[in-house]
């Protein structure tokens, strides 16, 4: 019978991986022979072995007769690397404890069926909540084609992201700030607003830190994610960070189609500018308005996004950019740092949707909240969302 240690073991492996394996799942694997664990493995790097391969090529003993723990079907097609079953069925394992059903239309059932078909017995669904957990995003992805959307704002006490001077550093404390970085390693993008770039001048590359010791601490570089700035009418200055680190951070502008109507802009000094941006490495994405919010069209830019492999973004916008990401549906994931401070008045985190009545409301479960430093961070998911673990 199966060993819960064995997939719990196999879950860890696999969080290792966080940050690095995107678009692909998070996998991890365990090879158990005569009760003692002989090889580990997890999916390290997106390109690079697969779980269940990298615990083979790790086993201290002959694999043959071995049960493996994996935390997700085994691949049975020819991607960036061979096939899993056929690592599986060459190395004579007698068993295969699979947590999650992979749905990827390539490998769905299909796995199984070809372990199966080899004589290898297969469990099914062992622990699948917790194996499920891990891969959210993924299985997001994988269903709908378009990135796991996590919307994140830190405010007061009394709901305000910014106070009536538009002041907003730092409402939330050092921990949270680690956090934010650490969610920014986990995304493939981060995207923010015209309003947010022209008050803050943000860099939004990702620093994690690590303590050594009380008196020191280093940055370790995570993944960098890819840079979107919402800017309809082109507004962004040449001299900004995001736009003079282009060439080492990508950095894509999503604006409109004539980005100058309505604007007050010159048809040629806006070209000119693009021509300016485009020279310094930027990359820029003109798509149509969405009538109903007056702002480009996110879930056009979602679709072109999951056509190119982006398989989650982290939204760090102001209060305009919020409520049109909602108005869109395109929020799978809202994560609220909430700071024991009061500012009596200020800006709100979500600009008006329209909604009068309570019955109107958009519905998220509260999937986590728990202490960050000397904030409280709240979790909520979209129902129908596979819960999506956020631990790394």
């Amino acid at each position: 019978m199966p060993e819960e240690k064995y997939m719990l073991r196999a879950i860890e492996l696999a969080k290792r991986g966080v940050g690095w394996t995107n678009p692909n799942p998070l996998v991890g694997a365990v090879v158990v022979k005569n009760g003692r664990i002989i090889g580990e493995g997890w999916h390290h790097k997106y390109g690079q072995l697969h779980a269940e391969r990298d615990a083979l090529r790790r086993v201290s003993e002959d694999p043959k007769g071995a049960t493996i723990y994996v935390t997700l079907e085994p691949c049975c097609h020819q991607g960036k690397q061979p096939p899993c079953t056929k690592a599986l069925i060459d190395a004579g394992v007698r068993e295969v404890v699979i947590g999650s059903r992979d749905p990827n239309p390539k490998v769905s059932g299909k796995g199984v069926a070809e372990l199966k078909a080899a004589g290898i017995q297969v469990v099914c669904d062992y622990m699948k909540e917790e194996c499920d957990a891990i891969n959210g995003v993924f299985f997001h992805f994988i269903t709908t084609n378009r990135p796991y959307v996590t919307l994140k704002y830190a405010m007061t006490a009394d709901g305000h992201i910014a106070t009536e001077a538009g002041k907003s550093r730092w409402i939330s404390g050092a921990s949270s700030l680690d956090e934010v970085h650490r969610m920014r390693h986990r995304n493939m993008a981060i995207m923010v607003g015209i309003g947010t770039a022209l008050a803050d001048d943000p860099l939004l590359n990702c620093r994690i830190k690590v303590r050594g010791s009380e008196d020191e601490e280093t940055f370790v570089a995570g993944k960098n994610p890819l840079r979107i700035l919402l800017d309809d009418h082109l507004q962004i200055p040449l001299d900004s960070r995001l736009v003079t680190s282009a060439n080492r951070q990508p950095l894509m502008i999503v604006t409109l189609q004539k980005p100058w109507e309505n604007a007050g802009g010159e048809p040629d000094r806006v070209i000119e500018k693009e021509r300016q941006l485009l020279k310094q490495g930027v990359q820029i994405l003109h798509l149509d308005k969405d009538e109903r919010t007056g702002c480009v069209d996110l879930k056009l830019l979602m679709e072109y996004l999951g056509k190119h492999s982006i398989d989650s973004v982290l939204l760090e916008g102001g209060g305009t950019v919020n409520a049109s990401a909602f108005l869109s549906d395109i929020v799978s994931e809202v994560d609220v740092f909430i700071a024991p401070k009061l500012f009596g008045g200020g800006k709100s985190p979500i600009a008006s949707m329209g909604i009068r009545e309570t019955k109107e409301a958009l519905l998220y479960e509260i999937r986590e909240c728990r202490r960050v430093g000397e904030d409280v961070l709240i979790r909520y998911q979209k129902k129908g969302e596979t819960e999506c673990s956020q631990e790394s």
